[in-house]
């Protein structure tokens, strides 16, 4: 299944494999990927970079 609805995910496919450029990024449960920062970095948006670049809009008063 090619998807990108997590929840959907979640509660029909263990393992999820997570493909990134044609490349396995990441492989587990669910739950597991869900916490993964390389998936979190790529698909998520929640990733340390994004994470950084709100704390340093912040600070600056953006």
């Amino acid at each position: 299944v090619i998807e990108h609805d997590m929840d959907f995910i979640g509660r029909l496919c263990d393992p999820v494999i997570v493909m990134a450029e044609g490349k396995v990024l990441a492989r587990g449960s669910a739950a597991h990927i869900m916490e993964n920062e390389a998936v979190i970095e790529a698909y998520l948006g929640r990733g340390l970079k994004n994470k950084v670049k709100a704390e340093a809009q912040m600070e600056a008063g953006a």
